[in-house]
Parts: structure tokens; C-alpha cells; sequence
């Protein structure tokens, strides 16, 4: 496929614009969002009260089947939207027994809005939690299954792509099929994973709850992130908001919190609704591409430019040596190079009008259909200036 650049015109081509190589941290929005932010004020502005039959009744909807599409979900009602990631986690949290502490296993590399929560939870005994470090990323699955078999846990967690290097968890079905008792919830953080990577929940979607959002690589912006919620699980959280209750209007008793059946009973509250604008507009965009559009072809197009870079480090501060992952098929869609100087090589290539970003000792170069091969060659040059 050819790049889509042409389709960012108010952002990457805009004069002065820099050259932006961190698609994995805040992604460029497509012009397409322009008239579908605006198109969010018009119906605010013209329908007043009655914008909430519009968004609920037609714009919901669509990023439901959406969402459902590129995950191969067979149920766009499992799927719930909330402003970010950490209400959802709240939510999954709150639905433990508070009788008990419950024993939680994740990883060492989890996103901080569930690292800090449970790391918090932790101090003050209120859950405890079993960390399976990442490295090696080689055997972190097997690492992983082993300690499910070692005891019970009321909740696992973890990233289908690790968040800060890239690694793609292959083995969630064999991670999945591990857990040996069936109360158990499973939550797959796919931030990294939804839009980056295709995804196929089909045979998983009875069992796991999955989390992304539009942030990314699904290239909406804030305000649209989503819960994939399996039937039969997480029935009632404790942390809830009155949209919960949409689904079961008139079925509650006098006193009783009712919740709806379906993903609804994870729903928050009041919302800006303009992300839902944007992440549908988007997506129709896509569809509209054809075979461009399809997350596939944008992952083999980015793995190119990686490999382009990868050929062209002789020179910079930079080596192939240093990439946390240097296998292709199990990295996501950025590189993550581990260097002492990753702090002076951000903060040269930012003074040369060049945007990525680092974890620590990680520096993390990601890419996006807004590139192309040209960027490629700028930002080997700007890395070589840098050394």
C-alpha cells in the first residue's frame, strides 16, 4: 500500500509541522476528524436535550459494530465506551469480593493506569499482587502459564503488547486457557494491540474482558476508550455510574441498583461524546480505503518503514543490537531501543523538530500510515546529527 499522508493534511503537512515518529503515544488525527468534531457541536448545538437519542440511539451503535468488526467480536452489544481506560479498570477492580483479599497476577510491564492502581490497592493490603516480570520476553508466556497453575486468583491482567517494548503476547489463548477456575476474571489491556495488529477475540470472547481505546492507533483522540465485557461476568461492579442502569430502566425494585444485561453495566456517567464522533469517522474512512484500510496492510506498511530504519542506523547513536525486540512478527508497531543516552537522544532530535518519546532507558520510535519512506531517511539523518 502506498502512504496515507495525504489524508493528514492539517497536521503532518501543515507548515512547520515536526516529523513525527511516536504514532504509539499520541497519534496524528486524519483530516476526516475535522468535520466529524464539527459535526458533534452541530448536534449539540441543534438538538440540545435531544442529542442523547442521537449518540445513543446511532453513534454508539455504529462504533459498537465498529469495535466488534476489528476484533472479530460476534456481539457489538459487549462492547461498552467510557472517557479513558482507568474507569474500566476501577470497575473490573470493584467487582473482587471486598470480604476478602483478592490475589491479583499480572506482569511488571502494565500501563500505569493499572500499575499504579493495583501498586496502591497493595499498600495499604487491600489486594495482594503477584507481578510475573516480562524478561525474558522469550519465555514470559510459559512463565506466566506457571504461575496460574500455582494457585487461585480472582483476577489476571495483563497486555496483549507490552507498552514498553513492543513484545506481542501471542499466547493469549494458551495464557486464557490456563486459568483454572472459571470465576476468575481475565482482563487483556489491547491498547496497544486494537488498530496496531489484527486481532481475533472470536473464540475468546465468552471468557475475556478486552480494553483499548481510539488514542492510538485507532487514530480518534481522546475520549473513546472501550470494554469488551464477556457474558456472565463482572455482573454488578461496585463502582458504577447511572448509565449502568439504561439497560434495566423499570426492572428495579424499590432500594435495588438494577444493571443492565448486557455491556452497559459497566457504563459510567456523562460523557463528551465528540471521541465517538471521531472514532466512527474514522473508521468509515478506513472502510472506505479498501484494502488500505485494513489493519493487515497498515501493520506490513509500518513494518517496512521499521526495516528501512533498522538498515539505516550506521552513523547514529542507535544499533539493531539494542532493540529490546529485533523480531518483526512479534513486535507491535514501534521500536524500542535500550540506551543509557535514550534521554539526550530524545531531547536532540526534539530540538531538530523530530517527536519521539522514552521509557526510562527505552527509547521508543513508532510508526504510522502517515509516513513514508522519505520520513524514514529524515529521521536517520536527524539520529546521525544526534550522535
Amino acid at each position: 500500500m502506498e502512504t496515507l499522508k495525504a489524508h493528514f493534511a492539517r497536521s503532518i503537512l501543515r507548515p512547520g509541522a515536526p516529523l513525527h515518529f511516536a504514532a504509539h503515544s499520541h497519534h496524528p488525527w486524519p483530516d476526516v476528524t475535522e468535520a466529524a468534531q464539527r459535526q458533534c457541536w452541530e448536534d449539540a448545538a441543534t438538538l440540545l436535550d435531544g442529542k442523547w437519542q442521537k449518540v445513543f440511539g446511532e453513534v454508539v451503535p455504529a462504533a459498537q459494530r465498529h469495535v466488534a468488526r476489528q476484533l472479530a467480536l460476534p456481539d457489538p452489544s459487549t462492547i461498552v465506551f467510557a472517557p479513558n481506560t482507568h474507569e474500566f479498570v476501577r470497575r473490573l477492580l470493584s467487582c473482587l469480593d471486598p470480604r476478602t483479599t483478592p490475589r491479583i497476577l499480572t506482569t511488571d510491564s502494565e500501563f500505569h493506569s493499572f500499575a499504579r492502581q493495583v501498586a496502591r490497592l497493595e499498600e495499604d493490603g487491600l489486594a495482594e499482587i503477584v507481578r510475573v516480570p516480562a524478561e525474558p520476553l522469550a519465555t514470559f508466556a510459559r512463565r506466566f502459564v506457571a504461575e496460574l497453575h500455582e494457585g487461585r486468583f480472582d483476577l489476571v491482567f495483563l497486555s496483549h503488547v507490552f507498552f514498553n517494548s513492543g513484545w506481542v503476547v501471542h499466547e493469549i489463548a494458551d495464557i486464557v486457557a490456563a486459568v483454572r477456575h472459571d470465576d476468575t476474571l481475565i482482563a487483556i489491556d489491547g491498547y496497544h494491540a486494537f488498530m496496531a495488529l489484527p486481532v481475533d477475540l472470536g473464540a475468546l470472547a465468552h471468557r475475556i474482558f478486552y480494553l483499548a481505546g481510539g488514542y492510538k492507533y485507532a487514530m480518534a483522540g481522546e475520549g473513546v476508550c472501550f470494554l469488551h465485557c464477556p457474558p456472565g461476568y463482572g455482573l454488578r461492579p461496585r463502582d458504577t455510574g447511572w448509565y449502568a442502569e439504561f439497560g434495566a430502566l423499570g426492572a428495579a425494585r424499590p432500594n435495588e441498583v438494577a444493571y443492565g444485561a448486557d455491556a452497559s453495566r459497566f457504563a459510567g456517567a456523562t460523557f463528551d461524546p465528540s471521541g465517538l464522533y471521531r472514532f466512527n469517522a474514522v473508521q468509515d474512512w478506513l472502510a472506505g480505503l479498501g484494502a488500505a484500510g485494513r489493519v493487515a496492510a497498515q501493520r506490513a506498511y509500518c513494518a517496512a518503514l521499521q526495516a528501512l530504519l533498522v538498515d539505516d542506523l550506521a552513523g547514529t547513536p542507535l544499533r539493531p543490537g539494542q532493540l529490546v525486540v529485533d523480531d518483526g512478527a512479534a513486535r507491535g508497531r514501534f521500536l524500542a531501543f535500550l540506551t543509557a543516552e535514550a534521554e539526550r537522544i530524545e531531547r536532540a532530535l526534539a530540538q531538530a523538530g523530530v517527536i519521539v518519546d522514552r521509557r526510562g532507558d527505552v527509547l521508543r520510535i513508532g510508526f504510522g500510515v502517515y509516513q513514508d519512506a522519505a520520513d524514514v531517511t529524515r529521521l536517520a539523518a536527524a539520529l546521525r546529527a544526534a550522535a
